[in-house]
């Protein structure tokens, strides 16, 4: 069956035995783990204001401790449909476009701010005129359970583009769900570390951002006809290259204009 074929390398424990054992593949993992943090920090803290309209301290760990295992088995399922689908070209050339998309999409709104914070507000009037419309109908479930699920939903939205790019990465499903799943961990955890470490080097996002259009082209020059299939050993050299130099270029942009012109 397709679905045992989609889930068998989850339960491979060779599989699993080599991942852990193997610094190559650890190297991607952790590469994996900086992507998601980097990537999913805002997310954080949409998901953390979101637990603010329950009543107790309590029940907010608890959403958000249920948000996090729904984060988990939302992944094991994803990774699972997309290791088979990321096998077709078709897929690949459209989640390269995709990622060039968020690429651009980025840098654009970074070159005119006023467009994209107008976009913004439009978002977010329509979201609290949805939320107003909520309020008008009897809910059947408790106010907890409802935030649970709003959690669980913000969860799978912003994940989509964290798996596609994983496995642009890695074509090893334990791979990606190891680094996932410790990205989360991590992201959630120290989500104001993150926070205060990119407002210290602003540079972080716009780098995020770069990785992300690098793995848009390792997409892209893995189709036919060039089936050229970046190593992984090259591309986490890459990823820490770039983040090497982004932190020496914030130290030089501070010793040459000073903090208050970044």
């Amino acid at each position: 069956m397709a679905i045992i074929k989609m889930y068998a390398p989850f339960f491979d424990f060779q599989n699993w035995g080599h991942v852990l054992t193997s610094g190559k593949d650890w190297m991607i993992i952790l590469t994996l783990i900086i992507m998601e943090c980097l990537l999913s920090v805002d997310n954080a803290v949409v998901l953390a204001a979101q637990t603010q309209v329950l009543p107790t301290k309590a029940e907010k760990e608890k959403s958000l401790l249920y948000g996090l295992w729904g984060a988990y088995l939302f992944r094991f399922i994803v990774i699972g449909i997309g290791t088979y689908l990321i096998n077709f070209w078709e897929i690949k050339l459209a989640g390269s476009i995709y990622l060039f998309y968020l690429c651009f999409k980025f840098f654009y709104d970074q070159r005119h701010p006023k467009q994209a914070a107008e976009r913004e507000k439009e978002k977010e009037e329509r979201e609290e005129a949805r939320h107003k419309g909520k309020k008008k109908r009897k809910h059947v479930l408790s106010l907890f359970w409802r935030t649970v699920i709003s959690i669980e939903s913000m969860d799978i939205v912003f994940s989509i583009d964290s798996v596609l790019a994983a496995l642009a990465v890695s074509d090893n499903p334990v791979v990606v769900l190891i680094g996932g799943m410790i990205g989360i961990l991590c992201m959630r955890g120290v989500a104001e570390i993150i926070i205060k470490l990119m407002e210290i080097i602003p540079e972080l996002q716009p780098m995020a951002y770069v990785l992300i259009g690098i793995i848009a082209l390792k997409l892209l020059l893995a189709l036919p006809p060039l089936h050229y299939e970046m190593p992984n050993t090259a591309f986490a050299i890459i990823v820490f290259a770039v983040l090497g130099l982004t932190i020496l270029f914030h130290f030089w942009r501070i010793k040459r204009h000073g903090k208050k012109h970044l």
